[in-house]
């Protein structure tokens, strides 16, 4: 009998977190976001254990993780606090859904290249929308665009919504540039991205204490965009959140930059990587 099937159709949690949370998946140096890291496993295999009872595939998780963080973005086209509230809450429930399609495949064991396909999607689907539907609510709505054109904050957003999909992009072809050259796959552990010439070391010791290429992550920029709105609320207009568009865009080109420099001087490309 495989493992599968010997694996209970009811586990418990305990026993769901002993196979689709091992140390392999819990520590993961970058593909672990810190939201799932501090409080969300804690809870995914409540819902995980739901999942498995309906049979739903782990790929259907995924489409409805999709459909999620699209909805995050849109949410923001909202105006005022009830908007922002609700790409916020999306966003959290996105990487929930995010842990949970992972753990239904490890439990079932259904890993696909169409699984991480579609995980691929869904993150860049919500990391390009929010930021352009952000983008519309700085410029004042929907409506305000529909009936002015795009002005600049619109066109702030698009841009933003741009280097971030450019800046995402980096890591995948960094895999596909290794595997065309016939290079093993890279660890997912601390340190092998590390840049070799000592001031890009130096500039990415110090994004530590200053962590702005962590801000363009659909949690994050959520997160700000509900900040910017209380802002606004407390301060009557949009200035908040107008400002917090242009900062990011700026911020983008400057995080993409770094990010490919410290790409080609680490050993990501080569060989011994």
């Amino acid at each position: 009998m495989s493992d599968e099937q010997a694996r209970p159709d009811r586990p418990t949690i305990a026993e769901l977190r002993a196979i689709t949370q091992p140390e392999s998946v819990r520590g993961r140096a970058a593909s672990e976001h810190w939201v799932a890291d501090v409080y969300l496993r804690r809870y995914s295999p409540y819902l995980t254990r739901q999942l498995l009872r309906t049979g739903i595939s782990a790929n259907g998780v995924t489409w409805i993780m999709i459909a999620t963080g699209a909805s995050a973005g849109l949410a923001l086209l909202i105006p005022g606090l009830p908007g922002a509230f609700l790409a916020l809450a999306l966003g959290q429930l996105q990487m929930l859904w995010d842990c949970c399609d992972g753990e239904v495949a490890r439990w079932r064991q259904t890993f696909s290249p169409a699984g991480t396909f579609l995980d691929k999607v869904g993150h860049y689907t919500a990391e390009s929308v929010i930021p352009i539907c952000l983008g519309i609510r700085a410029q004042g709505g929907v409506g305000e665009v529909l009936d002015n054109g795009p002005g600049w904050y619109a066109w702030a957003g698009a841009v933003l919504a741009v280097l971030v999909m450019f800046n995402k992009a980096l890591n995948d072809m960094v895999h596909v540039s290794r595997a065309f050259a016939g290079l093993p796959r890279l660890q997912d552990v601390a340190g092998v991205g590390a840049p070799q010439r000592s001031g890009l070391a130096r500039l990415r010791s110090a994004a530590r204490f200053i962590p702005l290429h962590r801000i363009f992550h659909s949690v994050e920029m959520t997160i700000l965009a509900f900040l910017a709105a209380i802002g606004d609320a407390l301060a009557g207009g949009l200035a908040v959140t107008r400002v917090l568009v242009v900062v990011m865009a700026v911020g983008a080109v400057l995080v993409t930059a770094g990010h490919l420099a410290a790409i080609l001087s680490s050993s990501k490309l080569r060989a011994a990587g």
